[in-house]
């Protein structure tokens, strides 16, 4: 069942830890998430968090599955730009800031990880 909040990862990963905890952490969380079928209304993905939906994340498969249950991801042009990630996101869609904002908003409730 869809939810009214949003998660937000500005991350390739959760936490400070070393990179494949990090990324150990976000592959848990969202399976996690996916599985408690509470599921978010949008993902935001900004700065650092671009790079989980781009070619190469481990979490493809579940952002995959996200989106096949409805949940929108949006992922950051600016940020995809600053990386040059454009041409290797395969999940999700690219928003600008302001449909980023917007979102952010709307929401009445944020998990930013």
């Amino acid at each position: 069942m869809k939810q009214d909040y949003v998660i937000l990862f500005t991350r390739n990963g959760l936490g400070d830890g070393p990179a494949d905890l990090q990324l150990s952490l976000v592959s848990k969380f969202l399976y996690l998430t996916l599985d408690s079928d509470h599921l978010p209304a949008k993902i935001l993905f900004y700065t650092d968090g671009v790079r989980l939906a781009c070619e190469g994340s481990p979490v493809l498969d579940l952002l995959a599955k996200y989106e096949a249950l409805g949940v929108e991801l949006v992922l950051c042009k600016t940020c995809l730009d600053a990386f040059h990630l454009s041409g290797q996101v395969r999940a999700g869609i690219i928003g600008g800031m302001p449909d980023i904002i917007e979102v952010l908003q709307a929401a009445p409730k944020v998990l930013s990880l």
